[in-house]
């Protein structure tokens, strides 16, 4: 199948609070970047492991928004990575599904035709509630959400700046 050679995908749920800073995220992606060819967006991808593999097939770079909550982490913080940063996280996440860096191995294995990981993308929002239900961001993330707009959105430019690697 012929695709668009980038993919950019928002991660999260629409109705858990923080959780939903990459849909909101891809939606300012589509505003931005939507016009172009050569990019292909879904705001709103709620599958996570082996799921995800399918909104991944077929291009040659994947840019993936999500909220991301760590021990110790500050709200609004920015995190920029590749899938390369993962790799030493290929185990089983659950009995149910595999985390991503298991997926894509997997994916791999099975000949799909997956971007390197060198070529995948992830930027992470630091969050401070992902388990509320509502729509709007926390108290907390608000006041920090259009900083993080603009380093996801100029990280995004930058990337879309490069060639990307040739087809998987």
């Amino acid at each position: 199948m012929e695709r668009a050679g980038t993919v950019i995908l928002g991660l999260g749920n629409p109705i858990l609070t923080d959780d939903a800073v990459g849909v909101r995220l891809a939606g300012e992606a589509r505003c931005r970047f939507g016009a172009r060819p050569d990019v292909e967006i879904h705001e709103e991808c709620p599958v996570g492991g082996l799921e995800l593999l399918a909104f991944l097939d077929g291009y040659r770079r994947a840019i993936v928004i999500d909220a991301i909550h760590t021990e110790g982490g500050r709200t609004g913080d920015c995190y920029r990575f590749t899938a390369t940063a993962l790799r030493g996280t290929v185990n089983l996440n659950n009995v149910h599904d595999a985390n991503f860096a298991t997926a894509l191995a997997l994916g791999r294995r099975l000949g799909q035709r997956l971007p390197e990981d060198d070529e995948i993308h992830v930027f992470a929002v630091e969050v401070a509630d992902d388990l509320t239900f509502g729509t709007e961001l926390s108290a907390e993330l608000a006041p920090c959400y259009p900083l993080c707009r603009e380093q996801v959105l100029a990280g995004i430019e930058e990337l879309l700046a490069e060639a990307p690697a040739e087809a998987p």
